[in-house]
C-alpha cells in the first residue's frame, strides 16, 4: 500500500520557518517533520510514498536526492571521480516525489499523483501533523467499513488551563491544565481511501476536504475511525515548539519504531 503525504502548501502561518523552505522539511529533532510522519507509517509497514510537491517542493527532491549520500560514510576517489558508499543508514523506502503546481488546492494534488496510485487502497495525509496512530487498524476498519473513504477524527489539542466556575458564577472553583479531551473533535488527517475518491475531484481548484467530502458525506461513502491518543499538527511556532520540546525530553507520543 502507498501513502500521499500532501506537502505543497505555503505553510503561511509558521512564516518564520517557511519563508526560506517548505513547511514539510521544518525540522524536530534535527529531522523534518515529513521524516517524521514516514516514519509513523513505515512503523505499520507502508515504505511506498508519493509526496505531492508545490512551494519550494526542488527543496524537498533535493533532500531525498541527498539522503543517501547525508546518511552514510564516504569514501570520495579524486583520481577516479567516484564515490563509495560505506555504511549506508537510510530507510527502506520508495519515494515518489511529484510536482503538483505551485498553487494546485488539496483536492487538485491528490488527483494530480493519480497516475501513480493504481488501482489500490492508498493511504493520505497532510505534511504537517504526527499522531501515535496504528495505520493497520485504521486500514483494517477502512475495510471493515466498505465506505470510499475514512477519516481520522481526533481530539483538538487544547490551547489554554480549563476553570472550573463556582455556583455564583464569579469566582473560580477549581483550576487545571486544559487536555486532549477538552478540544472538538476535528479532521486529523490520516485518511484511507479508494481510488474512486479520485473521480470527485475535477480540478486544480477543488479543496479535497470540501466538495470531495460533502459529497462523500452525501453518498454514505466517509467512514470516521476515531483516534483517542496523541495528534498534534505543527501550524504555528508555537506548535513547533511543543513538538521540539517533546522529542528533546525523549517523551514523543509519536515514535513509534525503535
Amino acid at each position: 500500500m502507498k501513502a500521499v503525504i500532501l506537502a505543497g502548501g505555503y505553510g503561511t502561518r509558521l512564516s518564520e520557518e517557511t519563508g526560506t523552505i517548505p513547511k514539510p522539511l521544518v525540522e524536530i529533532g534535527n529531522r523534518p517533520i515529513l521524516w517524521h510522519i514516514m516514519k509513523i507509517y513505515e512503523a505499520s509497514g507502508i515504505t511506498e510514498f508519493v509526496v505531492c510537491c508545490g512551494y519550494k517542493g526542488h527543496m524537498i527532491k533535493r533532500y531525498f536526492t541527498e539522503y543517501a549520500l547525508t546518511n552514510a560514510d564516504l569514501t570520495v576517489d579524486l583520481s577516479q571521480n567516484s564515490i563509495t558508499l560505506n555504511r549506508r543508514v537510510s530507510e527502506p523506502w520508495q519515494v515518489t516525489l511529484v510536482d503538483t503546481g505551485q498553487d494546485t488546492m488539496t483536492g487538485g494534488r491528490l488527483k494530480r499523483v493519480g497516475q501513480y496510485l493504481g488501482d489500490e487502497t492508498f493511504c493520505m495525509t497532510y505534511g504537517d501533523g504526527v499522531a501515535n496512530i496504528d495505520i493497520r487498524a485504521a486500514i483494517t476498519f477502512h475495510n471493515e467499513q466498505g465506505t470510499e473513504a475514512t477519516v481520522t477524527a481526533v481530539q483538538q489539542p487544547g490551547r489554554f488551563g480549563a476553570l472550573n466556575l463556582a455556583p455564583s458564577g464569579n469566582r473560580v472553583s477549581s483550576f487545571r491544565e486544559k487536555s486532549i479531551l477538552d478540544g472538538p473533535v476535528i479532521n486529523g488527517g490520516f485518511f484511507v481511501l479508494e481510488p474512486t475518491v479520485l473521480n470527485r475531484i475535477s480540478g486544480d481548484d477543488i479543496m479535497f476536504e470540501e466538495e470531495p467530502l460533502r459529497g462523500l458525506v452525501q453518498d454514505d461513502q466517509l467512514s470516521v475511525y476515531r483516534h483517542d491518543g496523541f495528534w498534534q499538527n505543527m501550524d504555528t511556532l508555537r506548535d513547533k515548539h511543543v513538538l521540539q520540546d517533546l522529542w528533546q525530553t525523549g517523551t514523543a507520543p509519536w515514535r513509534l519504531w525503535a
